[in-house]
């Protein structure tokens, strides 16, 4: 295969795609290169699927080596190890728009594969990554339907900028990555400073043209050089099978779709799916269909009567219409020992949310491309078995539970105060106790609920909602607050957080290509109208974040002082630090900027800690009168400490108005005097006088 390239300009950059020099075996690999950062890309797939797959088993994974920076890792293992929480979600963000353009039947396994290869800090290469993943299955005999582009869209000085560099990122109010093709978007994840949906709607748009953009050179280079598709491993459901399986189910799907409870419906949809499969499969039957294709017909059967009712009747399973809310309730500090906690119920799906305060030593540490940095909020969510009453694995978290407490935590990282105003590390546990649709945005809620009862002030509580959609022909029902079954067999999942004036996280996932800006515009002031209903009902059970933190909670002050005096309260070695918290027990962090939090559970040892330091960094002023100690007598004066560390000396004809023979018959050491500093000479020695702070005679 001959070495082929080419190029697409989007935004600002330059993005060049490569094949035919490295990997030659795969199905398909490309490299992309967009400045100096490079990113290779492989698709792979098995040649045959297993016969009793019904899903396709498709692998995504995206590493970023720190050798791409010139790096290695600061830890003892050297090598590549498990994944990163960064590099889980970019996985996750290339593996949502790919899954639905494969076409419809093949099930055999997909392995793509993509390595930051360079990386230069300017150019981002998540997007080049869903580019490259894209072109690799483009090119390569893998039945994908058509190309698939990814771009960013950030928010900076009031413009909207496509694939914003690093620098741009870091100062933008909007991190918005999405994904599609020519005709719709696939995919949508972002972040937002409160911006308002015609914003948002706008972002969207803008990122759709450069997407269009990418995707029309893919399949112009595809026609060009890529290999014929290999469609003989599809494996189309039957239209017999599909007739045999609605003439079974007819008389009985109506009625189990319209069950309200989730595993009372779940286990009738079982019972039906039991009897359909025993009459249709069993050795007798005539005509005999395989139990995989049975199974197959019995989902499309059900997802079409589930559509049918809800455009038809405007009814779902559990008797809303298609704009209602389910039912909310929510208890405040029901955890008496956590800091902060709340059980947030709506409908069948609940999320305990607990929250906790610590110091600078609680942070989450990460290290990647960037550098070693660490975060001061996080959000853990876990998605037990027996939140859908079943029996599985409890481990380390999944894919889906890293993204759903991703999402959450963003959503409410715009809300938190700044660190000179609230020095507290925070981290939110938001466990799923029962399930059925929407849990990420239970823990959204849940997780502000917390916030609040910690007593943390944040900036303005949030809500978050997930919006479905059911798209038939020109006819389309957007669905308010969905369950598990109108996830699993609706047209979309989006998830929208923020207040009543703006966002501040969405997410969208999209398994047809017939999204238009109309439909968009719709969806979004839906969920504002459930948003704001989701939120009164907060507010309801908690008006305001508590005055009072929880009494288990630790206090911490903070103080700032000039970065060149760091040293000074770190000591050599780090003796002067220590000494401070051996006599006083307090935790000491210090910022490169100077501010230092002091944590503890006594107030009292807060108070010492920082008068020690406050001694330690404060500045002399000539003119001033400060309460000294006497630390000794001399026959010419007195030397007095006005500050820790600091003495200067009280000459004898500066102790009183009258003449004095001797100071030892009226001060003593330790004795607390009132001096005033006179002079600091150049060597920045004290001239204190106690007789200036004495009315004269």
């Amino acid at each position: 295969m001959s070495h082929e390239t080419i190029s697409v300009t989007v935004g600002e950059q330059e993005i060049i795609f490569e094949t035919g020099k490295i990997a030659r075996q795969a199905n398909g690999a490309v490299l992309v290169r967009c400045g100096e950062t490079l990113v290779f890309n492989s698709a792979c797939a098995a040649s045959t699927a297993a016969p009793t797959i019904d899903f396709l088993p498709l692998k995504v994974d995206y590493q970023e080596p720190l050798s791409s920076t010139g790096k290695t890792s600061s830890g003892f293992i050297k090598r590549q190890g498990r994944p990163s929480e960064r590099e889980i979600l970019t996985s996750r963000l290339i593996d949502r728009p790919l899954r639905p353009m494969f076409e419809e039947g093949y099930y055999c396994e997909v392995q793509v594969l993509s390595y930051v290869w360079s990386y230069d800090g300017v150019n981002l290469p998540d997007p080049l990554a869903i580019c490259g993943c894209s072109a690799a299955l483009v090119l390569s005999d893998i039945p994908l339907i058509k190309p698939v582009a990814g771009v960013r869209v950030g928010y900076v000085d009031g413009k909207l900028i496509l694939n914003p560099t690093v620098a741009q990122q870091r100062v933008s109010k909007l991190d918005l990555s999405l994904a599609g093709t020519e005709d719709g978007i696939l995919m949508i994840e972002g972040f937002s400073d409160f911006l308002t949906e015609e914003l948002v709607v706008e972002a969207i748009d803008l990122g759709h043209a450069g997407i269009k953009k990418i995707c029309a050179a893919l399949l112009a280079w595809q026609q060009k050089i890529g290999k014929p598709k290999n469609r003989s491993a599809l494996r189309l459901t039957s239209p017999d099978v599909l007739a045999a399986v609605e003439s079974h189910t007819a008389p009985h799907l109506p009625a189990v779709l319209r069950i309200a409870e989730k595993k009372k419906r779940e286990q009738a949809q079982s019972d039906v799916d039991a009897i359909v499969i025993k009459e249709l499969c069993s050795e007798d039957s005539n005509p005999r269909f395989s139990e995989t294709e049975v199974r197959n017909a019995l989902k499309q059967v059900s997802a079409r009567h589930m559509r049918q009712m809800i455009v038809n009747e405007n009814f779902r399973s559990d008797g809303r219409k298609s704009t209602e809310v389910r039912p909310i309730s929510i208890e405040q500090g029901l955890l008496p020992r956590a800091h902060g906690s709340s059980l947030f119920t709506r409908g069948e799906t609940q999320a305990m949310a607990v929250c906790t305060l610590g110091g600078e030593s609680m942070a989450q540490r990460f290290e990647d491309l960037e550098g070693e940095s660490s975060n001061r909020f996080y959000l853990h969510y876990f998605f037990p078995p027996f939140s859908v009453g079943e029996v599985g694995r409890v481990g380390a978290p999944g894919r889906r539970e890293m993204g759903h407490g991703k999402l959450a935590e963003r959503a409410l990282a715009a809300i938190l105060p700044p660190k000179d105003k609230f020095p507290y590390t925070l981290r939110i546990e938001s466990t799923i106790t029962e399930s059925n649709g929407s849990s990420s945005m239970a823990s959204v809620c849940g997780g502000c609920l917390s916030l609040m009862d910690a007593g943390v002030p944040i900036t303005r509580p949030v809500a978050g909602i997930a919006m479905g959609l059911i798209l038939e022909g020109d006819h389309y029902t957007i669905l308010s607050d969905i369950l598990g079954i109108e996830d699993a067999l609706g047209d979309m999942d989006f998830k929208i957080t923020g207040d009543m004036t703006g966002i501040t996280a969405f997410q969208m996932d999209i398994k047809i290509e017939g999204i238009t800006p109309a439909i968009m515009k719709a969806a979004l002031a839906q969920a504002k109208e459930g948003r704001i209903h989701i939120l009164e009902e907060m507010l309801k059970a908690c008006p305001r974040y508590k005055d009072e933190m929880s009494i288990y909670a630790p206090r911490i002050e903070t103080l700032k002082i000039k970065p060149s005096l760091i040293a000074k309260v770190i000591g050599p070695g780090g003796k002067q630090i220590r000494a401070i918290t051996e006599e006083t027990g307090v935790k000491i962090d210090i910022d490169d900027d100077g501010l230092i939090s002091i944590a503890s559970s006594s107030m009292s040892s807060i108070d010492r800690a920082k008068a020690i330091i406050e001694g330690l960094t404060a500045e002399i002023e000539i003119g001033r009168v400060y309460s000294g100690k006497v630390t000794s007598i001399v026959a010419f004066g007195m030397f007095v400490e006005v500050l820790p560390g600091k003495e200067g000396l009280c000459h004898i004809s500066e102790f009183d108005h009258a003449r004095i023979e001797s100071l030892t018959d009226l001060v003593k050491q330790g004795d607390i005097v009132p001096v005033k500093v006179i002079d600091i000479n150049e060597r920045g020695q004290l001239k204190l006088s106690r007789k200036a702070t004495l009315s004269r005679p």
